[in-house]
């Protein structure tokens, strides 16, 4: 399996190619291996990394995001999930470790790989470590809906994830209550918008998530939604989102697409 990842990013042009395939083969694998120990049972894949499985998203995406689909069911134990996802990786022929966090609602974990930057051709030094992160969350706001997607992304995988309007509602609770600015929730924006003409975020499970992290503002709603998330758009340093973004897309030129302008009149139509 790694000979195969290696084969993988020797083709791609470019470091930051050669990472991004790196880390979206690794999330496939360790999706893989959740599938298999049943985890989407009972918890629902959500943000970056899920809009880019289910719906190819054009940019790369750091962390796999996962909620509780039901209050107070899990059907795993998250610390021995994380050490299966290690044992697979060891099997495969990595050399890989986890540190684990329970501690906290959002439970997280990185995955560590040693080595492979170096093996594959990114890094000049062995010791230089390269890392997944997983995180789910025991608490989310509710309100969202669920559905069940088949994606054969390196490997065929079943997903419990969020339906479209409830992560479009999960990226503008991001870009409402984020205290700087995220290039990559600026280029999520403009390419929802420009994918989905009609798409409105799930209000129900907007509402809750921006109570959840305590909005003291009056909440959007489904006649101004756009006008709030415009004035967003109109404060943000578009260096700075491009700064953010730039490494992560499969093309960089689409920033020329989705400017702060054609992103504000995509918000106007």
């Amino acid at each position: 399996m790694k000979d195969y990842l290696l084969e993988l990013t020797a083709k791609q042009t470019g470091q930051n190619a050669k990472r991004n395939t790196l880390r979206e083969y690794l999330q496939a694998y360790a999706l893989r291996v959740m599938h298999d120990n049943g985890v989407f049972r009972s918890t629902a894949f959500l943000g970056g990394t899920a809009l880019r499985f289910l719906h190819n998203l054009p940019r790369y995406s750091e962390d796999l995001g996962f909620s509780v689909s039901k209050e107070g069911e899990r059907g795993y134990e998250f610390a021995g999930m994380i050490a299966k996802v290690q044992r697979e990786f060891e099997l495969a022929g990595y050399n890989v470790s986890a540190a684990v966090k329970e501690t906290k609602t959002v439970q997280s974990a990185f995955v560590r790989f040693e080595g492979l930057l170096a093996e594959a051709g990114i890094a000049p030094m062995k010791s230089q470590k390269f890392s997944i992160k997983i995180e789910i969350d025991t608490n989310p706001p509710q309100g969202a809906g669920l559905q069940t997607d088949i994606v054969n992304k390196y490997f065929p995988i079943s997903f419990l994830a969020y339906d479209l309007p409830s992560l479009f509602a999960g990226k503008t609770h991001a870009l409402l209550s984020r205290k700087y600015t995220k290039g990559r929730d600026l280029f999520d924006l403009g390419w929802y918008l420009s994918r989905w003409k009609d798409l409105a975020p799930n209000m129900k499970l907007l509402a809750n998530a921006l109570k959840q992290t305590g909005w003291d503002k009056p909440l959007p709603k489904a006649e101004n939604w756009r006008k709030v998330l415009a004035k967003v758009v109109r404060q943000a340093d578009w260096n700075t989102v491009r700064q953010d973004v730039e490494n992560f897309l499969e093309n960089p030129k689409d920033l020329e697409i989705f400017t702060q302008e054609n992103v504000l009149r995509l918000l106007e139509q």
